[in-house]
């Protein structure tokens, strides 16, 4: 079966259905009324350069019948060059870019034709789409001062609330402005196999990270945005995060390419924050950093507006060299609920599922209803990480109160883990452990559920580090490592190359083992 994701005025994204990650089991040919429209062998793909407005017919050479969708109407489509863009790559393109965003009528279309489009900030607004086809860059311009400095939270002059703008690692703190950017609006929509480029590099927004006094441009930022669909678009290159929709409700991430060195710091590729129905879905990733990290912000952010990340779900992706595949945390005090993370390939992450948590994120920082089920992963050190002990980031990170093994009392400070369940995986070549799950004494992991997975280590793994907290041991080829956890389940696990103990299990509450 093949399933229309959803569809713009001029492209329209699609996925087959069935269990298998990431790939087809075989090539496959799609035909559009009758004409060869695209060959693949992804369970994702789309299709671009479509009419607005029009009816078409789908059919292919491993389905049955067809299939008919319709694009949607659209007020305008205007050039940028009518604007006065020049697209040579070497002409700022800044005014002209803006000017024409400023100027689109409610529903329409900017197209941005083959060229090189050197550009400072550029803000968006709603109702409109902007479409990179192939061809067209947007180049983030090198010079730091052309990226303003947004404010992270001001007090309303009558009032006296305070109103956010500007966020850096879940604080409300101020930023340089995303080379995309939009706050409080709705309906906007990035389309096209063109390119975003943050240019990060050559502007040496990667050179002494720690130095900077206030955070680095984001690629893309959507702040309390609604209804955002970025589809097809190669994102690379950012100063520090790629995406980063915060507080925004209805985002779309769809058969896109996000990719940066794989030493470049902080260029994490999607990382929803404190956001309500995430999707993405067709997306492959190879960056610097975590490829996706579902976040919440830190204690003050979790605590003033109590808005966990809600209803995620990540689909048919490919993760290639990141930290983490799917990363929840740090900065998770707001909490994360119902995440489903399906069908997907991890290669050569140093995790797959990396939870960061630790004492001091507080009682709304809430981890519960995550699954992961039909993954393949090859290469991965350790493919499930459950750290209540994370050491990074923050002044306290180092100490006692964090790093105690003692059983601490419950209070407003103590984060909590509930389900997590991990179905129908295979993780070959794995080196450090094949799980590493760790809750607090006083704060066990609700319960963990793995059933039906298959873990195999590489010959030549070398030892290395599971988790990121004080004190932690070298692992090489370990088996499960779980300590206070309420209840483990285990069922049809096999484990191939292991050194040592299967299962080493500690303060379980109750372990069911089949």
């Amino acid at each position: 079966m093949l399933n229309i994701l959803f569809t713009t005025s001029t492209s329209a994204a699609f996925e087959w259905q069935g269990n298998e990650p990431y790939y087809t089991e075989r090539e496959y040919t799609v035909f559009l009324d009758g004409e060869v429209a695209h060959r693949g062998n992804t369970n994702v793909f789309s299709l671009f350069g479509l009419v607005p407005g029009r009816e078409y017919t789908l059919t292919a050479d491993c389905m049955e019948g067809e299939l008919r969708f319709s694009t949607l109407t659209e007020s305008a489509a205007v050039s940028v060059r009518d604007f006065g863009a020049v697209g040579d790559g070497a002409t700022d393109d800044t005014v002209a870019i803006q000017t024409a965003v400023n100027c689109m009528p409610r529903g329409a279309r900017l197209i941005f034709p083959e060229g090189t489009y050197l550009t400072s900030p550029i803000c968006l607004k709603s109702h409109i789409t902007i479409d990179i086809p192939e061809g067209a860059v947007l180049l983030g311009h090198t010079e730091k001062c052309r990226y303003p400095i947004i404010p992270g939270k001001l007090t309303d002059a009558v009032s006296g609330d305070e109103v956010h703008f500007g966020s850096w690692e879940g604080n409300a703190v101020p930023m340089h402005q995303a080379l995309l950017f939009a706050e409080y609006a709705e309906d906007i929509t990035i389309v096209g196999r063109g390119r975003v480029d943050g240019n990060a590099e050559a502007a040496g927004w990667w050179i002494d990270v720690k130095s900077y006094p206030v955070g680095r441009p984001r690629l893309m930022f959507f702040n309390r945005c609604e209804s955002v669909r970025v589809h097809g678009i190669h994102a690379c290159n950012s100063a520090s995060w790629q995406m980063h929709p915060y507080f925004s409700r209805r985002v779309d991430f769809v058969d896109m390419f996000i990719s940066a060195p794989k030493d470049s710091p902080n260029t994490d590729a999607i990382d929803p924050e404190a956001c309500d129905e995430v999707n993405i879905i067709g997306c492959r990733f190879s960056v610097g950093d975590d490829c996706i990290a579902i976040k919440s912000g830190k204690i003050e952010i979790g605590r003033k507006f109590k808005t966990p990340a809600n209803r995620h779900t990540i689909r048919n992706c490919l993760m290639q060299f990141g930290h983490g595949a799917v990363t929840l945390g740090s900065e998770m005090a707001g909490g994360v609920t119902n995440l489903t993370v399906n069908r997907c390939v991890f290669i050569a992450t140093d995790r797959g599922l990396r939870i960061k948590t630790r004492r001091g994120r507080g009682k709304d920082a809430v981890i519960d209803g995550v699954v992961f089920e039909n993954i393949k992963m090859d290469g991965v050190l350790t493919p499930i990480v459950i750290n209540m002990w994370y050491n990074c980031c923050d002044p306290d990170r180092n100490s006692e109160y964090v790093w105690s093994r003692e059983h601490l009392p419950v209070d407003e400070r103590t984060p909590y883990l509930g389900s997590f369940t991990f179905r129908n995986m295979e993780c070959l070549n794995c080196q450090a452990a094949a799980c590493y799950c760790d809750g607090l004494p006083e704060m066990p992991i609700g319960e963990i559920t793995l059933e039906g997975i298959k873990f195999t280590f590489a010959e030549d793994a070398e030892p290395s580090k599971p988790a990121m907290r004080e004190f932690m041991e070298p692992m090489c080829r370990a088996g499960m490592y779980f300590d206070n956890v309420g209840k483990l389940t285990v069922k049809d696990v096999t484990l191939e190359g292991v050194v040592g103990d299967e299962l080493i299990a500690s303060h379980i509450g109750e372990l069911v083992r089949k």
